[in-house]
């Protein structure tokens, strides 16, 4: 047998599986380069939301989800590896290491890549358990990150700063433009958010999801988000290596929450202005840098899920190197 194409071909397959990871508006903003020893991660930035993201925060955080899924990949095969993350470029580099029998939950986690999606929908009256909740704690915290839980008052303030941040950027017509060149449509050219899974109305909610300027079809139902969990996720450091395991972190939960059939729903715009961002550290005590706002929730079955949104082809995303 021959270890190194072995190897390689491992790698490939763990690049492509990353191709599920969310992003930010399914930007998808990553390029792996597959070698015969290594699997180098790097930005796309032409892909970047550079109006929205200008210091290329949710870039960084889209590519650890991508890292994150690529990892799993390599496990489910029952490969060790060793992840480097070098401060400039490539973003990460990941080297197998060693071939041993592939552990169960490798298997599991790997399966749950395929099924995971975003889901806008208002949830259900069931909230989310002490235990899934627990877990997810352990998920972040195994990334590097941390998840600080809201309050019921919390959440209040988490609204208003929501709105707040929405309202500042509503009134920026160069953000409006980049937002409608990726959301809404069928998205014939496989990134961005199609409109088959945006609800056709605003949910009526305490906490404002992300108006996209556009309507879509998803039927979101009658409920509310009194049920659901309000969540910062939030960090020590706010560098890009710190965003990054933010990423890898984010993974790891929505994976853990898919595997419980909890649904996940990030929101960034609260991180996207600067000021508004600020209160939102004060939200959390000043524990750290937050990264994104995460409800959690369960979901009825009164209406079907949303579609999986588009993602683009292998050759777009991937190169081979001999």
């Amino acid at each position: 047998m021959n270890h190194a194409i072995d190897r390689q071909q491992a790698l490939f397959q763990a690049a492509e599986a990353a191709r599920y990871a969310p992003s930010v508006h399914n930007t998808q903003p990553w390029r792996w380069v597959v070698s015969a020893d290594r699997l180098e991660l790097f930005a796309a930035a032409e892909r970047q939301l550079h109006t929205q993201d200008p210091d290329g925060h949710m870039l960084q955080l889209s590519c650890g989800t991508a890292l994150h899924h690529a990892r799993l990949a390599l496990a489910a095969e029952g490969w060790q590896h060793e992840v480097e993350r070098p401060a400039d470029s490539p973003l990460a580099v990941i080297r197998p290491t060693r071939h041993t029998p592939a552990r169960p939950e490798a298997a599991r986690h790997f399966q749950t890549l395929h099924v995971r999606h975003t889901d806008r929908r208002t949830v259900s009256d069931e909230p989310v358990g002490t235990d899934t909740v627990e877990a997810l704690i352990h998920a972040v915290e195994r990334e590097g990150a941390r998840l600080h839980l809201l309050n019921r008052d919390g959440v209040i303030e988490l609204a208003v700063l929501v709105e707040h941040a929405q309202r500042a950027q509503a009134t920026d017509v160069r953000l409006q433009v980049e937002t409608a060149a990726w959301v809404g449509g069928e998205r014939a050219d496989n990134a961005g958010v199609p409109s088959s899974v945006l609800p056709a109305e605003q949910p009526r909610t305490t906490v404002a999801e992300r108006d996209f300027g556009t309507s879509g079809t998803l039927q979101a139902g009658e409920g509310h988000d009194t049920a659901a969990t309000y969540a910062v996720l939030y960090g020590s450091g706010d560098e890009p290596a710190d965003w990054l395991r933010a990423g890898e972190a984010l993974s790891a939960l929505w994976l853990t929450a898919t595997e419980r059939s909890a649904g996940v729903l990030p929101n960034s715009s609260p991180v996207e202005v600067p000021f508004i961002r600020h209160e939102l550290r004060r939200l959390i005590g000043d524990l750290g840098f937050p990264y994104l706002v995460l409800r959690l929730g369960t979901f009825g079955s009164e209406h079907a899920g949303p579609d999986r949104t588009p993602r683009l082809p292998v050759e777009q995303i991937i190169e081979v190197r001999s």
